[in-house]
């Protein structure tokens, strides 16, 4: 098991798109957030402009998705974020299931683009992957009970509970490779935190560089309003209380993520549009 991104920046890889040649014409040197818009379906979201300029952590729009391989309990095998690239798009977020405030409103953002993808005959164009950042207790059969709480159709064969072998693998999938802060304050031991704070904003509009997500919001790297204390377990009589971000991928078939919503779960009916219109325009 291993992510192939944790050990090197990772903000250098996600800008890292290469020069491509397309109808014969050299495209030229692209930075962040602009690979040819062949491969993506949606518009730039707005504050786009300003994330590709950023220090963002998360990866944004046009963004290739990062890789990481890690167990799928339910599934009693590994899956890789990036396996895949080429045949479906990509639902994705990050959560720990004694959570009682924004972690199921996240799960049940993807979860019902999943039924809405069955509704309408498109269960295998997309896969959804939900990655725990609390393996300690988050074991397969507490993941199962909180999909089946939630909604999830396991029986469609396209949902995966990821958790990580450990807390400090846990920390370099979910911190290290796709930016996204979490730390343990119930006083248990913690591995160290990067220090970045994703996102931060108000949920629900796609912005991708955090702030207060408006027209006349600059401040890209302020991420107070979006970290979350979850103060007590939702799956049992225990305490385990996490402050994180947040972040939900919607990534297409050629790996590259059309978008990243953060500051809390986003709008449904929003999320729900955008994923048909990747399905439909691909």
């Amino acid at each position: 098991m291993h992510t192939t991104q944790s050990t090197i920046d990772r903000r250098t890889v996600l800008r890292s798109a290469g020069a491509t040649a397309i109808g014969g014409t050299l495209a030229g040197c692209l930075g962040r957030g602009e690979r040819a818009s062949t491969d993506l379906i949606l518009a730039p979201p707005e504050g786009h402009e300003r994330a590709k300029t950023t220090d963002v952590p998360h990866p944004i729009y046009g963004d290739e998705l990062p890789s990481a391989t890690v167990p799928a309990p339910l599934q009693d095998r590994s899956v890789t974020t990036t396996g895949f690239v080429g045949a479906r798009h990509t639902m994705l977020t990050f959560v720990f299931t004694s959570c009682t405030t924004v972690c199921p409103g996240l799960t049940a953002t993807i979860r019902r683009v999943q039924a809405d993808a069955a509704e309408r005959g498109d269960a295998d164009e997309i896969v959804f992957q939900a990655i725990t950042f609390d393996p300690e207790y988050d074991t397969g059969p507490v993941l199962r009970e909180y999909g089946r709480d939630l909604g999830v159709d396991f029986d469609a064969g396209n949902w995966y509970f990821l958790r990580p072998e450990s807390p400090a693998r846990a920390r370099a999938v979910v911190d290290d490779t796709f930016g996204v802060a979490f730390e343990r304050v119930d006083g248990a031991d913690s591995t160290d935190q990067s220090g970045d704070d994703p996102d931060g904003g108000e949920p629900g509009d796609g912005d991708e560089t955090g702030g207060n997500h408006t027209a006349e919001s600059t401040n890209e790297t302020s991420h107070t309003a979006e970290t979350t204390n979850e103060t007590d377990g939702g799956h049992g009589a225990h305490a385990r209380h996490f402050v994180h971000t947040s972040l939900v991928l919607l990534v297409n078939r050629a790996g590259l993520v059309e978008r990243a919503y953060t500051g809390g779960p986003p709008a449904p009916q929003t999320v729900r549009d955008d994923a048909r219109a990747v399905v439909e325009g691909w």
